[in-house]
């Protein structure tokens, strides 16, 4: 299916009262060591969160807008293996990709999840790993405030389930309630299952993938999920996290936007600590 069939979206705009944060299933199910076993230089790589998150890393409009610029209209690939994210960043890199002049073939190598999967359905070709995973839903966000507050937010989320419902419709050709009931329940898709349902055209070479060491980054967020799962603040695991990162004194340096140099802080530990993590995440809650 050619991009141009796809719905266009017109200009996206976060909502002020409510505050996008990953899905924890999705940061769960998420591993990401795993990319592309090689690529060329008209290869782009949505590899993290969507939208920019606390440590200042993550997949933003403003930073695909400018690299698709750059590519001047060539055949660009785009990788994915992301838990998603903003929905609102999702959905503008959808259009930016959407309305890219050349053609562009899509690769999930680990996971499209929630806001990943829209921007994966923007691609002239989707192609899917077999023992990938593709997950959609409802808009997911937190908010403060009184009944009122979210009886309102809860009117303003409607309209982005439609858009989203839109595209996953006109990508499938499923129908309009079908489509929500999968989105209500929060459906998760391997590559054959994603492939059967119109969702991705074909699979992906065995050999497309590889995995990497995890990334300080992705450890961190996995920290985040647990915290967020024991009902922790967001207010507090920022600072728990950042002071992780070296925004307090003693702590390791920051980054500045971009993963930690090996000789801060050990492989080792940064293993043992997503291995401890993967083990808390698969005890019931």
């Amino acid at each position: 299916m050619k991009k141009n069939a796809l719905p266009v979206l017109p200009a996206v705009f976060p909502c002020p009262t409510m505050t996008s944060e990953i899905l924890p299933s999705a940061l769960a199910m998420w591993n990401s060591r795993i990319r592309a076993s090689s690529q060329d230089e008209n290869t782009l790589s949505i590899f993290e969160s969507i939208g920019q998150d606390w440590a200042g890393e993550g997949v933003t409009a403003q930073r695909m807008g400018a690299i698709l610029r750059s590519l001047e209209g060539k055949a660009v690939t785009v990788n994915i293996n992301s838990p998603g994210g903003d929905l609102f960043e999702g959905l503008t890199i959808y259009n930016q990709l959407r309305e890219y002049p050349g053609k562009v073939t899509v690769k999930i190598l680990g996971l499209a999840a929630s806001a990943a999967s829209i921007i994966a359905m923007s691609g002239d070709e989707i192609q899917i790993g077999r023992s990938a995973f593709l997950m959609i839903h409802n808009t997911w966000g937190m908010a403060v405030g009184h009944r009122h507050d979210f009886a309102e937010m809860a009117e303003k989320m409607a309209p982005f389930d439609l858009a989203m419902r839109e595209i996953y419709v006109a990508r499938t050709g499923m129908d309009e309630t079908t489509m929500t009931e999968m989105m209500d329940k929060e459906t998760w898709m391997n590559g054959g299952e994603a492939i059967e349902k119109g969702f991705a055209d074909t699979l992906l070479p065995a050999d497309s993938t590889q995995q990497d060491n995890d990334s300080p980054i992705a450890a961190l967020r996995k920290l985040d999920a647990l915290l967020a799962k024991a009902n922790t603040p967001r207010a507090e695991r920022r600072r728990l996290l950042n002071a992780l990162r070296g925004d307090m004194p003693g702590a390791i340096p920051p980054s500045h936007g971009t993963p930690c140099d090996a000789h801060e802080v050990s492989s080792e530990t940064w293993t043992q600590l997503d291995n401890a993590l993967r083990r808390l995440v698969s005890i019931p809650h």
